[in-house]
């Protein structure tokens, strides 16, 4: 079976986000109190553009990744749960928990690559 390379960026790169989006409440909140305290104008709109944009950047790369995997015969399961847990932090940062959770356990699946069986025992091969 072969290993995708795309596979081992996409759970690196959701391994970076399960770090910037455990620090997004902490990065927009004190951006928050910034412009809150006119210190800056427009601060908390940059910083909670950065954790957006990589969240939707994980969602093209996880879903190149279920694209990949399906063509190739290895399981799914990462790439959807990358997905799922990207478009939650992508859709408002109030899901950040759930969707580290999600990453973390996405990032072992796309690691691992298992190939997909089916009932005959036989791997799927590309044709």
């Amino acid at each position: 079976m072969k290993k995708l390379k795309i596979n081992t960026w996409t759970a690196i790169l959701n391994i970076v986000n399960c770090v910037l989006f455990t620090i997004s409440w902490f990065v927009i909140f004190g951006a928050a109190f910034s412009d809150a305290f006119g210190a800056t104008n427009g601060a908390t709109n940059g910083a909670a553009g950065l954790f957006y944009a990589m969240a939707w950047v994980g969602v093209i790369l996880n879903a190149i990744c279920i694209y990949q995997s399906h063509k190739y015969g290895i399981k799914m399961t990462g790439g959807i749960l990358g997905t799922i847990g990207n478009v939650c932090f992508g859709l408002t940062a109030a899901l950040a928990f759930p969707a580290i959770i999600l990453l973390v356990i996405s990032c072992v699946f796309l690691f691992q690559q298992h190939s997909v069986k089916n009932n005959g025992g036989s791997t799927h091969e590309q044709q």
